[in-house]
C-alpha cells in the first residue's frame, strides 16, 4: 500500500529522487542534499528520509559501478569511525525533535550549505587529516537525520586537493558506507517500513534515470552555471523551511 500523499507531494518526491540520482552520478556533487528539504515542504521530514534511504542504497550500487577503483581509500578509512559516531548520536537523539524542529535543522543546513558553496573558493591550503574525525562525525549525524552529509564532507574533502574523479569517487564510496550504516537504525526506528518500501520500489526507475543522466552530464555540461542554480535553490528552500518552522 502506497502512502496517501497529495499530488504536489508526489511531484516533489519524484523531482527530489531524480535530483539525488543526478548528484549520485557525479554531476554537481552535493545536489542530493536538496532532496529531503525539498520533500519536507510537503511531507514529514522523517517520512521523507525513510522513503529516500532504500533509493539511496539502490543509487549507490549504480554509482559504485561507475566510480569504484578511483576513490582515495585512505580518506574513506579516515571517515569510517566518525560516520559510525554520527549515526549512533543521530539514533540516540531520534524523536527528540518535532517535525518543526527537524525542518528548522534542515533549513539551517540548507542555508549554511548555500553560503559555504559561495565562500569555498577561499580555501586554498589542504586541510589537515586531523579534521577527518569531527567532519565525519557531523557528516554521519546530518546524513542520519536528513541524508545531508554533503556539507561537512565537502568542507573536509574539497581542500584536500583531490582530482575531480578521485573526489567524486571518494564521495560516492563514503555516501554508500554511511547509507549502509544507517539502514539498521532506520528499520529499528520504523523510518523504513513496508509502506515506505513500496513507495521506494515504485521510484527505483526514476533513481536509475537520475544516476545515468548525472553520469552523462558531469562530463558534458558546464557545472559553473548549474552550481549557481543549486546554490540559489538550496538557499530558497532553506529559508522556506526555516519560515515554516518558526512561523
Amino acid at each position: 500500500m502506497l502512502p496517501d500523499y497529495s499530488t504536489i507531494a508526489w511531484v516533489l518526491i519524484v523531482f527530489s529522487v531524480y535530483l539525488t540520482g543526478v548528484s549520485k552520478g557525479g554531476f554537481a556533487g552535493g545536489f542530493g542534499t536538496l532532496s529531503v528539504p525539498l520533500m519536507a515542504l510537503a511531507i514529514s521530514p522523517t517520512q521523507a528520509a525513510g522513503l529516500l534511504l532504500p533509493l539511496l542504497l539502490v543509487m549507490d550500487v549504480f554509482a559504485l559501478k561507475a566510480w569504484w577503483g578511483k576513490q582515495a581509500n585512505a580518506e574513506v578509512w579516515r571517515f569510517l569511525p566518525g560516520l559510525v559516531i554520527g549515526v549512533v548520536v543521530g539514533t540516540l537523539l531520534f524523536g527528540s525533535l518535532s517535525d518543526e524542529g527537524v525542518r528548522l535543522v534542515l533549513g539551517v543546513i540548507s542555508v549554511v550549505f548555500a553560503v559555504y558553496m559561495l565562500l569555498k573558493p577561499v580555501a586554498k591550503k589542504p586541510i589537515s587529516t586531523r579534521w577527518a574525525l569531527p567532519a565525519a562525525s557531523v557528516c554521519g549525524f546530518t546524513s542520519f537525520i536528513a541524508h545531508a552529509g554533503a556539507p561537512p564532507l565537502n568542507i573536509y574533502l574539497m581542500p584536500r586537493k583531490l582530482s575531480k574523479e578521485t573526489f567524486i569517487a571518494t564521495c560516492t564510496v563514503i555516501y554508500a558506507v554511511v547509507n549502509v550504516i544507517k539502514l539498521g537504525p532506520y528499520m529499528w526506528l520504523g523510518e523504513v517500513n513496508v509502506t515506505s518500501a513500496w513507495a521506494s520500489l515504485l521510484l527505483v526507475p526514476i533513481a536509475w534515470i537520475g544516476v545515468r543522466n548525472g553520469l552523462w552530464l558531469q562530463s558534458r555540461v558546464n557545472e559553473a552555471l548549474f552550481y549557481r542554480l543549486v546554490i540559489l535553490a538550496m538557499f530558497l528552500v532553506g529559508i522556506n523551511l526555516v519560515w515554516q518552522a518558526v512561523g
